[in-house]
């Protein structure tokens, strides 16, 4: 009786783990007729139990559901999982890892090729949605999967996923690995300019100037016809200590795009900074010749006209004869109203900047005796920096 009893226990386990596997043989088969929902039901049930825990079957035929979630077009199963990817990337490895005779190698490569197109497409869909958090995490999944053991005889080098995942840490403040990831694109010849002006901002924020600054000229010297490269370096040098040197690549820049104006007020600001206010206005008005609209060069060269007038206003002050004082003052006042175009320019550009408003009301305060039109305006810009 006690023999028989302990037939009858195995004979009850045994039908219990042919049932597990039957609910995997189950979901494979809601799988192959479409039937995802029924098929993610049965695999999650099956596989639960001990004896499916090291079936490899199972595993593949659970990455193979949970990877049809994710490519469905259906939004019904499409929102079964929510991480159906990364479910099925975990399936897989788990296969890769019980399959010791190597049955699923193939199968796992294909399946493997398309978690990669998978995991670059959630990547780039994050990219573009701003979460460059989640999407580094993504990249480096692909590349993960890429340089698998699955696919090692693929030998992929994916340097678009290298340079994206790049990006991607750039963009969520991960400096070091954005240059790691930047390096490692060049390695492989990756040679866009932009990499090596990525490179360079990155090393540039991490404190390592003359780092950065070999590979801007690395990336100008294989990339001299690039508008971004030149940009790179010219705003390099604009706002650094040494903006003379930004002279070059600004004069290179202009030879390749003449009528861009931004490159005109760019050099304005180069010879303002270096104390060549009359070319700084020579430029400026070349900027707006391009671009009329442009508010910043019609306020930049509005203040240029205006210290002008403003040194030999201080000059004048400065004489004790009280009719050569008088003489060279109404000369002042006449230039001080020669400066009024310029400012009302600005204003008719951008009515709301108060930098302009402030300096029309003082330029009318100046001349509010001249005319009576000059107080009317005093008054009016008065009121308007006052935000009447």
């Amino acid at each position: 009786m006690k023999k028989l009893s302990v037939l009858l226990t195995f004979t009850f386990v045994a039908s219990l783990a042919f049932a597990q596997k039957g609910k995997v043989n189950t979901a494979l088969s809601y799988f192959n007729s479409g039937k995802l929902d029924k098929a993610k039901e049965m695999i999650d049930l099956g596989i639960k139990h001990p004896k499916c825990a090291n079936y490899d079957k199972a595993y593949f035929i659970k990455g193979q559901i949970y990877q049809g979630i994710f490519e469905s077009k259906l939004p019904a199963y499409k929102n079964l999982d929510a991480n159906a990817l990364n479910v099925a990337y975990d399936a897989y490895k788990k296969v890769f890892e019980l399959d010791e005779k190597k049955k699923y190698s193939k199968k796992l490569l294909n399946q493997y090729s398309n978690l990669a197109v998978g995991f670059t497409n959630l990547a780039v869909g994050k990219y573009n949605a701003n979460d460059y958090a989640a999407a580094l995490k993504d990249f480096k999944t692909v590349l993960e999967i890429e340089r698998s053991e699955i696919m090692k005889e693929k030998n992929i080098i994916d340097t678009a996923v290298i340079f994206n995942a790049g990006m991607s840490a750039q963009k969520c403040g991960k400096l070091e690995e954005a240059v790691s990831f930047y390096k490692e694109a060049l390695e492989y010849n990756y040679g866009e300019a932009k990499v090596y002006a990525f490179l360079a901002k990155c090393l540039k924020d991490l404190n390592k100037e003359e780092e950065s600054l070999s590979y801007l000229h690395k990336g100008y010297e294989l990339y001299p016809n690039n508008t971004y490269m030149l940009v790179e370096l010219i705003n390099y040098y604009l706002l650094g200590g040494e903006p003379e040197k930004a002279e070059r690549y600004l004069d290179a820049a202009i030879a390749q795009d003449p009528k861009n104006p931004s490159f005109y007020r760019a050099k304005g600001t180069l010879y303002e900074k270096i104390q060549k206010p009359e070319l700084a206005g020579k430029m400026y008005r070349k900027a707006l010749e391009f671009d009329p609209k442009d508010f910043n060069s019609q306020y930049n060269l509005s203040l240029i006209e205006l210290n002008k007038v403003a040194s030999i206003h201080k000059m004048v002050n400065d004489i004790d004869d009280v009719d050569t004082y008088n003489k060279e003052l109404d000369k002042v006042f006449k230039m001080y109203e020669t400066v009024l175009p310029y400012f009302l320019k600005a204003h008719e550009l951008n009515p709301k900047e108060q930098n302009t408003i402030l300096t029309l009301k003082e330029l009318y305060f100046k001349l509010r005796n001249k005319k009576a039109e000059y107080m009317n305006s005093y008054k009016k810009f008065k009121d308007l920096a006052e935000g009447k």
